[in-house]
């Protein structure tokens, strides 16, 4: 057996064509989509998700706006800027690039945002609103894996799927969601033991650690759907996800690449965050 690749690219892509539709339509009414994120400090990696974030908005025809500011800013500049922009009604969408230097508080920072302008679904009314299985704004990475399973057209109704992973940003809201979808669910992380006694009866495995070929060949079962997560550099300048791609990909039924996977729907799905968030403003719509 050798693994369907899942290309992310292509299905964001795909995305992306509706967004930039979308965007036209709301221009022509005057109306035009704006998000604006927050970065804090110089790191590398932050600088270029941003820097993707915002050359995508302006590829799709949207307004966008980077704040930055030094690591040492303090705590109530940060919760000013955020709430100028909850009060600013040209902007729809607002995100905190994380991580925050330690002496922000995040967990205050992110429930400062706006509900309706939190694109990156990350307050707790959000969070709430997906453990209860009702409408609201979904994290942008677990709403891009959720495309991505849909994608292979395969049922995820009565699918044993195991989430690696317990984050606020991927891991638990990820496993909530397959939940919703009538998957039975299991979370691992680093406290778990034996990890491979979970994971090889499985049918969905979702790994979001950050540790380099974590899932090795024999701890997959054939025929499984392997979403991989984590991106790290290695020694050498290549990048590697979680998942040893050689080994799954000759078990597992479909597997997604590292890069070209899960990063690409990221940034397509906080688009459609930031057009939901928008078209929500202009156009109140009763929620569910």
């Amino acid at each position: 057996m050798v693994a369907h690749i899942l290309d992310g690219k292509k299905i964001a892509d795909s995305m992306l064509r509706s967004v930039k539709r979308e965007v036209a339509t709301m221009k022509r009414k005057g109306v035009i989509p704006k998000l604006v994120v927050i970065q804090v400090g110089n790191d590398p990696a932050s600088t270029i998700y941003v820097n993707r974030k915002h050359k995508t908005c302006i590829e799709l025809g949207m307004k966008s706006e980077v704040r930055r500011f030094p690591s040492s800013v303090s705590y109530g500049r940060i919760l000013g800027e955020i709430r100028e922009l909850n009060e600013d009604k040209t902007v729809h969408g607002i995100l905190v690039q994380l991580p925050l230097p330690e002496h922000l508080n995040h967990k205050k920072v992110l429930e400062t945002v706006a509900i309706s302008k939190d694109v990156d679904g990350l307050h707790p009314y959000n969070h709430g609103r997906n453990l209860l299985a009702k409408s609201g704004m979904r994290p942008a990475t677990p709403t891009g894996i959720i495309t991505l399973l849909e994608s292979t057209g395969a049922k995820l109704e009565g699918k044993n799927a195991v989430v690696v992973g317990r984050s606020n940003i991927v891991g638990k809201p990820v496993a909530v969601m397959l939940l919703n979808k009538g998957c039975t669910v299991t979370i691992c992380h680093s406290k778990t033991t034996d990890l491979g006694r979970f994971t090889k009866d499985a049918d969905i495995i979702v790994c979001a650690v950050g540790k380099p070929n974590l899932i090795k060949g024999p701890m997959v079962k054939k025929g499984a759907i392997v979403i991989d997560v984590g991106i790290s550099r290695l020694k050498d300048g290549k990048l590697s996800g979680d998942v040893d791609f050689k080994e799954v990909s000759k078990r597992a039924s479909w597997i997604t690449p590292v890069p070209g996977g899960v990063g690409p729907m990221t940034i397509a799905s906080l688009m459609c965050n930031t057009i939901a968030a928008c078209r929500d403003i202009e156009w109140p719509q009763k929620s569910g």
